[in-house]
């Protein structure tokens, strides 16, 4: 693959109405998180501080976005009973709901009748799409982006079926 794909920030500071992200994987093996997640293993307790060196960027992205009429929104499709990572992963939801991002988490058992893209995905605008690929232990692999109107669609139905069956963060327990 040979296109350059722009990165998740730089296509949300040029949206103009819309980000959705779709996440489907149950843990991720991020090497940027690997010391949050540690020190969560170890002490049980998340840094929510959205100043911190480790949220800072994208609070400051997401506020952003926000305040000049964006509405982003995430949905996670998960297994239940959760995985660590996901336990993690919801430890620290509250700072990107806090910042302006609207997340719903949905268990696998209700995507059975869905048709949902292979791997987790942004649509800015409903018509840019950023695919993630990660490797088999979770780590981030070379990602993909398209402007194909039909794989915009398709993203675009997957995430709003996903968001419709969702619960809202707040009442989503892990």
């Amino acid at each position: 693959m040979s296109q350059s794909v722009p990165t998740a920030a730089d296509l949300l500071r040029a949206a103009k109405t819309s980000a959705v992200h779709l996440g489907l994987r149950d843990s991720y093996g991020i090497t940027r998180e690997s010391e949050a997640l540690k020190a969560w293993r170890e002490t049980g307790t998340r840094n929510v501080d959205p100043e911190s060196d480790h949220w800072r960027s994208w609070v400051e992205l997401i506020q952003d976005a926000v305040s000049r009429g964006m509405v982003v929104r995430r949905a996670r499709v998960v297994s239940e009973p959760v995985s660590e990572y996901i336990r993690y992963e919801h430890a620290g939801t509250s700072v990107i709901v806090g910042a302006g991002e609207q997340v719903r988490w949905m268990p696998h058992w209700l995507a059975s009748s869905l048709a949902l893209p292979g791997n987790d995905f942004w649509l800015f605008d409903g018509r840019l799409v950023r695919f993630n690929h990660f490797t088999g232990e979770g780590a981030s692999a070379t990602p993909e982006y398209t402007e194909d109107p039909a794989i915009a669609e398709l993203c675009a139905s997957a995430f709003e079926a996903v968001w419709e069956r969702g619960s809202p963060h707040a009442d989503y327990a892990v």
